[in-house]
């Protein structure tokens, strides 16, 4: 392999008017294609997992709770809305992992964030700007990268577009996750909405200390579920917990120090 990063795939001009389309998308085949093969830079340990990780890509736990199959199965078209933690939680648990990911036409998405959730920033690439038509970058990216995230800008995808794209995922085993638009025919629909915000008594207690969430899921294959957590912040990190487990935690906190 060369010495090609994901970071230089996210450099790629994807805009530029002077290049012809195809010229573009040609090398940003061979960006792509200098990507390490999956598998390739995989440590020890996580080589012991193999057998499930071939197969799904993690998320955030009390997520996995919500899936059938306790994660993002490969081949499949996941549509997100609401919250963006919902993102930022898929991207990190992924980079974590040691998958790569990339994120098209997500201006806003906070990379400071993810990171604090604990996700690997050389093995993400970001494409801002993609240029009229994201879901052939898409397309294209899903050759090689595990998770792609494809922000739609509020279009609709044609259905047989769709159809195309969703097979080619099936075909290279990644997962495709659409946002901000419509996409017919996803695999599996995760939504997320801010239901409020904790802090803590005492000093310091206008300190905010966690994000709740309410997040559904609903698939072809499975009833709609629901299920309530928090992103909680400490000094040092970000973390997903379920809302039970918190409220536990806190109750045994309040009782040490009174």
């Amino acid at each position: 392999m060369t010495g090609v990063t994901v970071g230089e795939v996210a450099e790629f001009p994807v805009d530029d008017e002077e290049a012809g389309r195809a010229e573009r998308i040609e090398a940003l085949r061979r960006r792509i294609a200098a990507v390490p093969a999956r598998g390739e830079v995989q440590s020890v340990a996580r080589g012991r997992v193999e057998a499930a990780s071939d197969r799904i890509l993690p998320v955030p736990a009390p997520l996995a709770e919500l899936l059938p199959q306790g994660g993002l199965v490969r081949g499949s078209v996941v549509s997100v809305s609401g919250a963006t933690s919902l993102l930022l939680g898929m991207l990190a648990s992924v980079t974590a992992s040691g998958g790569y990911a990339a994120v098209i036409g997500q201006r806003r998405l906070g990379l400071l964030a993810a990171a604090e959730m604990g996700a690997r920033l050389h093995r993400l690439a970001v494409i801002p700007d993609p240029g009229p038509d994201p879901v052939e970058i898409a397309a294209v990216l899903l050759d090689g990268i595990d998770l792609v995230v494809l922000g739609l800008g509020g279009a609709s995808v044609p259905p047989s577009r769709a159809r195309a794209v969703a097979a080619r995922a099936r075909s290279k085993q990644s997962v495709l996750v659409v946002t901000d638009g419509r996409w017919e025919g996803a695999h599996v629909r995760l939504e997320a909405r801010i239901d409020g915000y904790r802090g803590v008594d005492g000093p310091g207690r206008d300190r905010l200390c966690a994000t709740r969430l309410s997040v559904r899921a609903h698939g072809r294959a499975f009833p709609p579920r629901a299920t309530r957590v928090e992103v909680c912040a400490d000094r040092s990190a970000v973390e997903w917990a379920s809302e039970e487990r918190n409220r536990l935690e806190d109750g045994r906190f309040r009782k040490a120090v009174r």
